[in-house]
């Protein structure tokens, strides 16, 4: 892998998008095929996005030239590919089917005895299986042992024995099987797809006070770019002119519009609404969020998960056994008095019953699948591995603010110790406008909402006083706002009820008088609650809020949210300290993905709220929530769990369906079409029940 990317980086590489790459077998004799170009010094295919990166010199013709044994077709990234008709895309299986079906009839009308439907049949299973033979006789004389190789020996078998009707029915069914599944990984790819079909190739731009349409690959950071209602927006920057309504879904996930104006930033592949946009470029089209999500999703539906590298290890053992175990069933028992061409036959079709496709396939296309369909809904889970651990998570630890909470401080109770409730108002006005703390800022939110009439107080001699509060001159009169310590005789019961609640309280007075008191608090997201609801239904057993707020502010959050536990006033290194301590069983840490990066990290799965995409949400976590939207949890834990279901059901029947038709050797029973039989329907099974994944909500 090191040397790879030292290639990548020291030579000319290309990335090129695949036509026709039908299973995992194909894909690795084609990367060996690519390797063997003169000019090539390294080539990786990716299998589950149809991809192949190629480092060094070789042209498009060459690269198909060494797809031709599955008649491979290579694009230029960015660049749609035409579609061919139906009869042109499958013609030699076509005529293939065509030559058997006419074979079949001559063998009604002339008799089996006659050379004429031997002829038809052997035609037909040349001509259908002509790539086939090909990359099995080249995978032959390398020791290459795969799926092509086993059918090539079977068929060629089924020949030499006289069962030419038989060879090109095998043929021609492997055909059909490898273009089905090929429909079914291209469904499997669709979500990816359909996210690269988002965001536009071509925009509006003005530069150097001229408007032109230009491909986005040559727009540069600093250009105007203009976008009419109703448009999609081809890259990412910053409102300059005008206000609208975003659909941000294809960022966020979030089918609710979000409202943007003058010094907004937004997103390439999100809908204009409903006015007209001057935005300021401020990313490379390979660098906008939505590419970036590409690539991650892209890469991680590449990255292997456990089970599916369990598989890979068991298949480079399985094909070779399969192969033994044909070459007893066709030998052992003729040695000992069965018939050779009824047992060499027997041999053959364990061959074919044999072929680790659906094997192969039962892990990749269900991860290709959820990672897809969680992409499409607003979560980024970056690699297989995450994706199954999520599925084993029974403990979960949140961050407080800006993860359960709105991360701001709102007015929840406002309380008057005065019949002058304008002129308390007036006074707080006064003095929490020229400060700039946060909880002032929330007070003037406040104010500035539900007060709009109350004059604020002219104030003089305004000063900080250091861990209580604020002061200032109104009227003559020193006015102060700030804790309860700051005060005398404030009434305990009153501030306590509030800080109970998990309230900080701001109080205002003279030295004469108290004049009116104001609780905040950083409120819950509303789903939040639910969420935790959700989670427990879901039998995760633990909840733990980390915070570095008060003891006292925790515990009444603990409680409204019913989290089983809290820790309050931790530092970032505590969070640490407390994830790493954590024994039987595994836990997911939830955070901002900044400062909560040290315990995003050490647990078994971080998650990030994704910010709508911002950069370091992207690059932190194991998984990313991209609309800041906590109610797509509880949708990652089943979808990971579901699709860990489906791997295991996977697994199960492609193993069960072979055993099945292996059993059917011991009463010589098993023939070709029922071995070819069984492997097409195991590989579709196992894709079309990894499908079902698309579905989940």
């Amino acid at each position: 892998m090191e040397r790879r990317k030292a290639l990548m980086s020291a030579e000319p590489h290309q990335t090129y998008r695949l036509n026709g790459i039908s299973c995992a077998n194909c894909a690795q004799t084609f990367e060996n095929n690519v390797k063997d170009i003169n000019g090539v010094e390294d080539a990786n295919v990716h299998f589950a996005t149809s991809k192949i990166e190629v480092v060094g010199e070789a042209s498009i013709a060459d690269i198909e030239k060494a797809g031709s044994f599955e008649n491979i077709k290579v694009i230029r990234e960015n660049t749609e590919p035409e579609k061919e008709p139906f009869w042109v895309r499958h013609d030699t299986i076509l005529l293939a089917a065509l030559l058997l079906v006419f074979g079949i009839v001559a063998n009604i009308v002339f008799g089996s005895s006659h050379y004429l439907p031997n002829v038809l049949y052997g035609l037909s299973a040349l001509i259908g299986g002509l790539s086939l033979f090909k990359a099995g006789l080249i995978n032959l004389t390398k020791f290459r042992f795969d799926m092509k190789t086993l059918m090539t020996i079977a068929v060629l078998g089924a020949a030499i024995t006289g069962e030419w009707r038989e060879a090109a029915v095998v043929v021609i069914l492997f055909a059909i099987s490898e273009a089905l599944e090929s429909y079914s990984m291209d469904k499997a790819r669709s979500s990816i797809h359909s996210l690269m079909k988002l965001s536009p190739n071509k925009a509006r731009i003005r530069r150097n006070g001229s408007e032109q349409t230009l491909a986005v690959e040559d727009i540069i950071v600093g250009d105007t770019m203009l976008v009419k209602p109703g448009e999609r927006i081809a890259m990412d920057g910053t409102i300059i002119t005008g206000f609208s309504s975003i659909n941000q879904a294809s960022i966020t996930g979030e089918s609710i519009p979000a409202e943007k104006t003058d010094g907004d930033d937004v997103f390439a592949g999100t809908i204009n609404q409903d006015g007209f946009l001057e935005i300021e470029v401020t990313k490379k089209a390979e660098d906008t969020t939505i590419a970036k999500i590409i690539h991650m999703v892209e890469e991680a539906q590449e990255e292997r998960a456990p089970a599916q590298a369990f598989i890979d290890r068991f298949a480079a053992y399985y094909t070779p056994a399969i192969m033994v175990i044909a070459a007893l069933v066709a030998v052992i028992p003729p040695l000992i008095g069965g018939s050779w061409g009824t047992w060499v036959y027997q041999g053959l079709a364990v061959l074919v019953v044999g072929c680790p496709c659906a094997l192969v396939v039962s892990t990749p296309v269900a991860i290709v699948t959820a990672i897809g369909n969680a992409a499409r809904n607003g979560v980024l889970i970056k690699g297989g591995i995450h994706l199954e651990q999520i599925g084993a998570i029974n403990k979960m630890a949140f961050d407080k603010t800006g993860t359960l909470t709105k991360g701001t401080p709102q007015v929840t109770d406002v309380h008057f110790f005065t019949d002058q409730r304008d002129r308390a108002l007036s006074c707080l006005k006064g003095l929490e406008a020229n400060s700039n703390h946060p909880l002032a800022k929330a007070i003037m939110t406040y104010m500035n909402d539900t007060h709009q009439t109350i004059p604020k107080a002219d104030v003089q001699s305004f000063h900080t006083v250091h861990g209580k509060g604020i002061q200032g001159e109104i009227n003559g009169e020193t006015v102060y706002a700030g804790s309860p310590d700051f005060f005398k005789n404030v009434p305990a019961d009153q501030i306590k009820d509030y800080q109970k609640a998990g309230k900080t309280v701001m109080v205002c007075g003279t030295d004469d008088e108290l004049l009116m008191a104001v609780a905040l608090r950083d409120e819950p997201r509303t789903e939040s609650k639910s969420v935790i609801q959700k989670l427990h239904a879901l039998g995760i057993k633990q909840t733990y809020m980390l915070t570095g707020d008060h003891q006292q502010t925790a515990e009444a959050l603990k409680n409204d949210l019913k989290l089983t536990d809290v820790k309050a006033n931790l530092l970032p290194e505590d969070k640490l300290s407390f994830i790493k301590t954590q024994e039987n069983g595994k836990i997911a840490m939830i955070g901002d993905g900044i400062n909560d990066t040290p315990a995003l990290a050490a647990s078994d799965v971080g998650i990030a709220m994704g910010s709508a995409g911002t950069d370091s949400a992207l690059g932190t976590a194991d998984v990313a929530l991209m609309g800041d939207d906590l109610d797509k949890l509880p949708y990652t834990v089943k979808l990971s769990r579901k699709a860990l279901g489906i791997i295991k059901q996977n697994i199960g029947f492609a193993i069960g369906i072979k055993i099945l038709a292996l059993l059917l050797v011991i009463p010589g029973w098993l023939t070709l079409w029922i071995a070819i039989f069984a492997d097409m329907g195991a590989t579709l099974l196992v894709t079309l029940n990894a499908l079902r994944l698309m579905k989940i909500k």
